[in-house]
């Protein structure tokens, strides 16, 4: 699962599967709550080839009451080693998109890269420039990153579905340094892989599809807290709520 990112990256390798179920056998994946979910990222040998599926086992009668699912807080003991590989990625011909890039300032990192030996705090914002991601919880994150460095996080990432120019503007207009490592999921792959998409194609400023707020905790890979709001909404998935969390 590769994300272009604005800071910096590793050079690891590596191969292996993502797990993430929650402790209580409700759906990890909310708009399906019914069924006992596991929600498989099987990371692929390189960075281009990856396989991301939501796996059902709902074990149920037909047509047999169900209960409500948990909202929001999902803890997992499966293993989240997905580790990635950091490129530097160009095109055969620079000059035939048109677009003038520096190819040096932007990496391609996968989960696996990201999280594999470390402590992370993963965050995800609606999109890039909208008040409350910009306003309460990019900001609250860059506050609090000492914080959360200080209880023994190696990395906090905040990841959106916008491309890797927006997130980098974003970055810079609010000043943000080495507090937040700013990555751009630009084509919705890692948030359609946790089934965590956001339909606001109804709204009549041009969204689109983007991804829920959620913010997770992995240890050396192995998802220890995911805090997913409902839609846009900003109440368990701070800054705050991941130093509780630790």
């Amino acid at each position: 699962m590769a994300l272009t990112s604005v800071g910096r990256s590793s050079n690891e390798k590596g191969t292996a599967a993502t797990t993430l179920e929650d402790a209580g056998g409700a759906a990890a994946c909310s708009h399906r709550s019914s069924a006992h979910v596991a929600w498989v990222l099987d990371q692929s040998k390189t960075t281009k080839e990856s396989d991301a599926r939501c796996q059902h086992r709902d074990t149920s009668p037909p047509h047999a009451a169900r209960p409500p699912a948990e909202p929001r807080r999902y803890a997992s003991s499966g293993p989240l080693s997905s580790t990635v590989q950091s490129v530097k990625k160009e095109p055969a011909n620079k000059e035939d998109d048109g677009i003038d890039i520096n190819w040096a300032e932007l990496k391609t990192v996968t989960v696996r890269d990201l999280t594999a030996g470390k402590k992370v705090v993963l965050f995800a914002v609606p999109g890039a420039f909208t008040p409350t991601c910009t306003q309460k919880h990019l900001p609250g994150f860059v506050a609090r990153a000492g914080e959360l460095r200080a209880k023994g996080v190696d990395t906090v990432a905040c990841v959106s579905v916008n491309d890797a120019f927006v997130m980098r503007a974003w970055k810079e207009s609010l000043g943000v340094g080495d507090e937040v490592l700013l990555l751009s999921d630009g084509n919705g792959e890692l948030t359609r892989a946790m089934g965590v998409e956001l339909d606001l194609s109804d709204k009549p400023v041009g969204l689109g599809v983007r991804s829920r707020r959620y913010a997770l905790l992995a240890d050396d890979g192995v998802v220890k807290v995911l805090n997913l709001e409902e839609g846009g909404a900003f109440t368990n998935s701070s800054a705050e709520d991941m130093l509780k969390a630790l």
